[in-house]
């Protein structure tokens, strides 16, 4: 993916819900709506996820060393799992347990036309998020649909912000719907209906994400149409036998490690053998430049193996 693309979109995102945030706290501290105070948190924590996408690309740029020798692509993973887990708490859960609060001890919104107005600025500026989000993983997504886009990209950034946009979009959707009920029928259960319908929206997202995320960590290996094209690139060679087995692990969003047994003719001379051992990295390279990390193993074909 373009790591440019999903950084603007991070970015949008970041100065999006920071100063949502601060009118939605403004918006709650004058009305006491259950729904602004829910829809602040979510901010709060939306913000702060973007932040730490961005600290993952950052620390993931860093040279391999002794203790990291393939070096830290993987810390976008790792810090997108992060962000499953500020979602689901301190978004997903805390908007629950206020929902519950607000259902045992109801009390009416004040200046209910402040939230109302907040609620519908923010959802122009969310919207405006998520245009970027869409139109940057338009960039990279090609003929998938946005659900194979979410489950199979290698790059967690534009699929975490785009699901954390449609639930910014979703939860101020409920929360204008909750506060806007109250107003209307001077009930405020509508209000905490609103509140509770956020916590479960950000827990479903927040489990979707770290699901995906978790099987990029655990390790997921090169796509269909990736294997494919290696298993192409080592058939071209008229000294190759055989491929006999074929490993491929993502090191990173855009770093794919190459394991390959590859049976040779076995009358090939030493000098041929490591030239045609080079050809075959390059065209590897060429064919899937993210195979940055190739190794190749000369054998002789046994049907044992």
């Amino acid at each position: 993916m373009s790591t440019s693309g999903g950084k603007k979109a991070i970015i949008a995102a970041l100065l999006a819900n920071l100063g949502i945030a601060i009118t939605k706290f403004v918006a709650w501290a004058f009305s006491g709506s259950a729904s602004m105070l829910a829809e602040a948190v979510h901010s709060v924590a939306d913000t702060s996820n973007q932040g730490l996408l961005l600290l993952g690309g950052s620390r993931s740029k860093r040279k391999a060393s002794e203790h990291h020798p393939f070096g830290y692509g993987r810390e976008r993973f790792i810090y997108a799992f992060v962000v499953a887990i500020v979602l689901f708490s301190i978004g997903g859960l805390f908007s629950i347990y206020e929902a519950f609060q607000k259902f045992s001890h109801p009390h009416a919104i004040e200046n209910a036309w402040l939230p109302l107005v907040v609620l519908a600025i923010a959802i122009l500026l969310e919207s405006f998020s998520f245009r970027t989000a869409i139109v940057e993983s338009n960039h990279v997504r090609g003929g998938q649909s946005w659900i194979q886009f979410i489950r199979h990209s290698k790059a967690p950034e534009l699929p975490v912000v785009l699901l954390e946009d449609l639930a910014a979009l979703l939860g101020l959707i409920f929360a204008f719907l909750g506060v806007g009920l109250t107003v209307a029928t001077g009930n405020s259960t509508w209000d905490a209906a609103g509140t509770l319908a956020i916590g479960i929206l950000l827990v479903a997202v927040a489990i979707v994400l770290g699901l995906e995320t978790k099987s990029l960590l655990v390790g997921e290996g090169a796509r269909p149409s990736e294997l494919s094209a290696i298993r192409v690139a080592i058939g071209k060679d008229t000294k190759i036998t055989r491929l006999i087995h074929l490993k491929t692990l993502y090191l990173g969003p855009e770093e794919l490690l190459v394991a390959a047994k590859v049976g040779f003719d076995p009358k090939i001379k030493f000098p041929e053998l490591t030239q045609a051992i080079n050809e075959l990295e390059l065209r590897i390279r060429n064919d899937v430049p993210v195979a940055r990390v190739i190794y190749i193993e000369p054998d002789i074909y046994s049907p044992k193996q």
